[in-house]
């Protein structure tokens, strides 16, 4: 298995030039788009339609009525949503298909599309995800990381490291050797996130509820799988 990442968001436009056919990619947005989805996920959301943008997410809308919409920009409610971008929003969502866009998770959950196999990860599902791909033992890994803005998200590439590094060493590539070098000396989930710039502003806007819910490594035994435009718990397509 080539075990590799992806740690800029500058990178994302050519993920499907790099032959990513035959590769599980995980993607990470762990403050806080992945953490969201995964959340809604384990509290019975049916599924997750990811949008590029609001537009294209009031256009998903009118074929999907009985949608939720959901989403931020700059880390900030859409106006006219139902729905941010917290993680707390969407406990008790049991039936509910969301359409979501986020500033860069959604993004980056979009550019893998061609991927084997896109699961969507964070530090709360991330024993269930290692299990996955285990289950699937792909030719190809790839961490995802979402970033921050135009940016690298410290949050992001402290999850593929820590996905990573459980995988053989020989394997990894470059940028992998990277997201396991930062695990290894940042094992903590708690220690990354809070010292981090979206942590930061987070915790600057009285929203440490949302880190504290994010940091929380094996919540929940629910992984998130992309197909056909559309995201669904693995367990149910499996």
């Amino acid at each position: 298995m080539i075990v590799d990442a992806v740690t800029h968001p500058s990178e994302l436009p050519f993920l499907a030039k790099r032959g990513i056919e035959e590769a599980v990619c995980v993607v990470f947005d762990v403050l806080r788009a992945t953490s969201t989805l995964v959340t809604g996920l384990a509290h019975g959301v049916l599924e997750i339609i990811p949008a590029l943008s609001i537009e294209e997410a009031l256009t998903l809308k009118k074929s999907h009525p009985d949608a939720l919409l959901g989403g931020e920009r700059h880390g900030d409610k859409i106006e006219g949503f139902d729905l941010g971008n917290s993680p707390l929003e969407y406990l008790d969502r049991p039936g509910a298909r969301i359409i979501s866009t986020t500033t860069n998770g959604t993004i980056a959950l979009r550019a893998c599309s061609s991927a084997r196999v896109v699961l969507v990860g964070a530090v709360l599902n991330l024993d269930a995800v290692i299990q996955t791909v285990r289950t699937i033992s792909p030719a190809r890994l790839i961490a995802v990381c979402s970033g921050t803005g135009e940016g690298v998200a410290l949050e992001d590439v402290w999850a593929a490291g820590a996905l990573l590094s459980h995988f053989s060493e020989h394997s990894l590539t470059d940028e992998a050797r990277m997201a396991v070098a930062l695990h290894k000396a940042c094992p903590l989930a708690a220690d990354a996130l809070r010292v981090s710039k979206n942590g930061l502003a987070l915790q600057s806007r009285g929203k440490l509820h949302d880190v504290e819910w994010c940091e929380n490594r094996g919540r929940f035994a629910s992984v998130g799988i992309m197909r056909e435009g559309a995201i669904r718990t693995w367990r149910a397509i499996a």
